[in-house]
């Protein structure tokens, strides 16, 4: 049997054939978050590889504070680990404009995106990260548990309702608490809480000269409103909670409301998720003090490419795909309009199947509502809501985030958490030469 192979194949090569060679497998690795909506994106993967059989993915699923500290990491050194990054509205500027990332081609109609998304995941005009997902954030509440306390929440509440509201639907003995809201350290974490809500009570991180401003009477009522509202109607253990933690839950029954990213609204509405609250859940926008801005940020979780890959052909295909309509509709079939990702196509928004989902007119109301390059009551030398779109910040504002950590833990108090602010703030702002 050899020797026939052998002079087969030398046959071949004398009458000047040669034998086809075998296509290599690209596979693609890619770094996201634990969210939802991306472990459906895992699940729904057999239809890319299927239409495109030269091509593996491999998963990297992180926590949120986890996955920005590897990917920063790995593209700042130019590690080459991922083919394709999860990433939002604060890294995709600023990287695209460090030259890290690849300029976006070939994706479905990317007129089509609403434009709170391509404006803020491009650079100079230049799409550097496609929307997988874009969000604002609201309260969701338990109507049943509003009503049972007496009280009809507006469709735009102020903060003194949520925190009449929170104590009074509050039922320790049952296990229920009448808010839940984000303790856990980080930039994207309790500060992307904590910024929003601090622009609607007139704070902001830094005055037109870039001096920090955590001593002033806004943040200080911010920050012990928030203390206050975590105390008499938060859970137990909030230091904890970030996101996901939240969504449990609340899932659970164990939230009269819940201020977070609309994208969670698909989370607690689908019956599939949270049979215990899905019928009774309602929707309203974020809360404000009256002074012209609400407690509403703007973020997109994206997927690029970093600089350098050697897969980008096949990596914008992944993404070409993970972000089209057709995955939408691939959602819809197999798990119902109300899972499908929120928040990117204007198509979406005019889809007369997904207006019937409780939650999508407020999230569109709520991205609509946001005002990035106008984040805060008095004026400010940047952009960005529930982040300060600069370098440094990612570095600050998680010191920050486990500072008002601790104060939420009971280990100091709102003064000392504030005075600490201000002066880390300061120290790293002068060292950064923002301060003269």
């Amino acid at each position: 049997m050899k020797v026939l192979v052998k002079g087969l194949l030398g046959a071949v090569a004398l009458a000047g054939f040669s034998l086809p060679a075998y296509a290599e497998t690209t596979t693609l690795t890619i770094a996201t978050v634990n969210n939802g909506d991306m472990i459906t994106m895992q699940k729904m993967t057999d239809d890319f590889t299927k239409a495109n059989p030269g091509i593996a993915v491999n998963w990297v699923t992180l926590e949120e504070n986890d996955l920005r500290q590897k990917v920063t990491k790995d593209i700042s050194t130019k590690g080459g680990q991922y083919d394709i990054l999860t990433i939002g509205m604060y890294e995709t500027p600023i990287w695209g404009k460090k030259g890290w990332l690849v300029p976006l081609k070939g994706l479905e109609d990317p007129s089509d995106f609403l434009p709170a998304n391509t404006g803020g995941l491009s650079y100079n005009g230049t799409l550097y990260a496609a929307p997988f997902y874009g969000e604002s954030s609201f309260v969701m509440y338990r109507k049943d548990l509003m009503e049972k306390a007496g009280l009809k929440m507006p469709d735009a509440p102020t903060w003194d309702f949520i925190e009449d509201a929170a104590k009074k639907m509050t039922d320790r003995a049952a296990g229920i608490n009448g808010i839940c809201l984000r303790g856990k350290a980080g930039w994207g974490e309790n500060m992307a809480f904590m910024d929003a809500m601090a622009n609607s009570f007139g704070a902001r991180w830094f005055d037109e000269k870039w001096n920090p401003q955590f001593d002033s009477a806004e943040w200080k009522d911010t920050l012990t409103t928030y203390l206050r509202l975590m105390k008499e109607a938060g859970p137990e253990g909030a230091t904890g909670n970030g996101f996901s933690e939240n969504l449990a839950l609340f899932q659970s029954g164990k939230c009269g409301m819940w201020i977070d990213a609309t994208s969670g609204g698909a989370h607690v509405a689908d019956p599939k998720e949270a049979p215990a609250v899905a019928d009774k859940v309602g929707f309203a926008l974020a809360p404000d003090k009256g002074l012209g801005k609400r407690a509403n940020w703007l973020w997109a979780w994206a997927l690029a490419v970093p600089a350098g890959s050697h897969k980008v052909e096949a990596a914008e295909k992944f993404i070409s795909w993970a972000t089209s309509k057709h995955y939408t509709e691939l959602v819809a079939a197999q798990k119902g309009w109300v899972a499908v990702p929120p928040g990117t196509r204007t198509s979406l928004y005019a889809n007369p199947e997904y207006a019937k989902v409780s939650f999508a007119p407020m999230t569109l109301a709520s991205m609509k509502a946001a005002d990035p390059l106008h984040p805060t009551v008095k004026p400010v030398p940047y952009t960005g809501i529930q982040f300060v779109a600069i370098p440094e910040f990612a570095g600050i504002g998680t010191k920050v985030g486990e500072i008002f950590s601790l104060a939420l833990a009971g280990q100091i108090s709102a003064d000392d958490a504030l005075k600490q602010a201000q002066d880390y703030t300061k120290t790293e702002m002068t060292k950064a030469g923002y301060i003269k």
